[in-house]
């Protein structure tokens, strides 16, 4: 039974992950000047570590995973309050706990457990009852409890991330579209309250953002700094190793936030356009994925990690071409960072359990 189930797991998904990791730990590679260490040899042992975690889940028994997934989502949000008690404070933020010698930021898992929750909310209720607001309520609980508490960490990116994750959900479960024109108003509305709400700081990157030129030294300078090394790779790059921006020194956080940054410098707009496309790629594969399924709870499931997926990428090459404010978003399976790699690597091997379900299924079928 297990060697059947391996032998039908989608094997383009997984080359598409092993992919995008090799080419992160490229990047990683250049940015630590043509070391393995401090950053790629973890980096690929971690990819690979997470890798057979997800595989392990995708041959677990869906129904299993559908049981207790309200489990795992109290339990997601139960290290996202633990932060407040045994929280470790790093970059300004109190945004990981440790945990067996690591440190673990629960609000990316906490992305994988609300697509969960909202799946497994959507699966049971019906159709009908989709329209009414009174089903909203668990649906906003799932979202709302933890974009406030990511808030309060305070981690802005994050947070606007999980709002954007739930709103999408929500629209693909078939919430009328009246209910998100009502949210837009009462959000921009809202602006004043989040701008007093949020840290000094992370409204100076908003008003860099907009003229970053105003304060070239200070708030303006990563933004500065990265579209100068963009603009510098031009159409075919400086080549592997040969970025100035990054080995003077110009370039920050070039292992994590701002790596699509130095990819861009050393290999120029095609480089970048080629990650993209893998990204498109692998988010596509997941689209069809849920498209597929012949259950509600996988078909969410799928489509809501396609669109955390994307909502990652469109958010961190956003920020880094200048095209909205530096939130400290990483660029997933390519950027330095454990917790949001597990979670990426988690919701991955959902989605191979999802297309497996389908498979083993389908196969039983033609069988009778």
């Amino acid at each position: 039974m297990i060697i059947n189930k391996i032998k039908n797991l989608n094997y383009l998904l997984i080359f598409l992950l092993i992919l995008l990791s090799f080419i992160g730990a490229a990047g990683l590679y250049s940015a630590a000047d043509g070391s393995y260490s401090p950053w790629t040899s973890k980096h690929l042992f971690r990819f690979y570590f997470f890798l057979f975690i997800a595989i392990i889940i995708s041959l677990m028994d869906l129904k299993f995973i559908y049981k207790y997934t309200y489990v795992f989502f109290i339990l997601s949000l139960c290290l996202l309050l633990s932060i407040e008690l045994f929280g470790v404070l790093g970059k300004g933020a109190t945004r990981w706990i440790r945990m067996f010698g690591f440190n673990l930021q629960p609000s990316e898992l906490i992305k994988v457990s609300i697509i969960l929750a909202l799946a497994k909310f959507y699966h049971e209720i019906k159709f009908q009852h989709i329209k009414k607001i009174i089903y909203l309520f668990f649906p906003f609980l799932f979202i709302f409890l933890p974009f406030l508490l990511v808030l309060m960490q305070p981690d802005l990116g994050t947070s606007i991330s999980i709002l954007f994750l739930g709103i999408i959900i929500l629209f693909v479960a078939g919430v009328m579209f009246w209910k998100f024109v009502l949210g837009f108003i009462i959000s921009i509305l809202s602006v004043p309250i989040l701008l007093n709400i949020i840290e000094p700081y992370q409204r100076n990157r908003i008003i860099s953002f907009l003229n970053p030129e105003s304060d070239p030294l200070g708030q303006g300078y990563q933004l500065i700094q990265s579209k100068i090394a963009l603009g510098s790779g031009g159409a075919y790059g400086k080549g592997f190793l040969q970025g100035t921006q990054s080995y003077l020194e110009f370039l920050p956080e070039k292992q994590t936030d701002f790596i699509f940054t130095l990819i861009g410098e050393e290999f120029g707009f095609i480089g970048t356009v080629f990650i993209v496309i893998l990204f498109i790629i692998l988010i596509t594969v997941c689209f069809y994925i849920s498209i597929k399924s012949n259950h509600i709870y996988g078909s969410i499931l799928s489509i809501g990690v396609a669109s955390n997926l994307f909502i990652y990428v469109i958010m961190n090459v956003a920020m880094v071409s200048g095209l909205m404010p530096i939130v400290g978003i990483p660029l997933p399976l390519i950027s330095y960072g454990g917790s949001a790699m597990l979670s990426i690597m988690l919701s991955m091997g959902l989605v191979l359990n999802v297309d497996l379900n389908y498979n083993i299924k389908k196969l039983n079928n033609a069988k009778y």
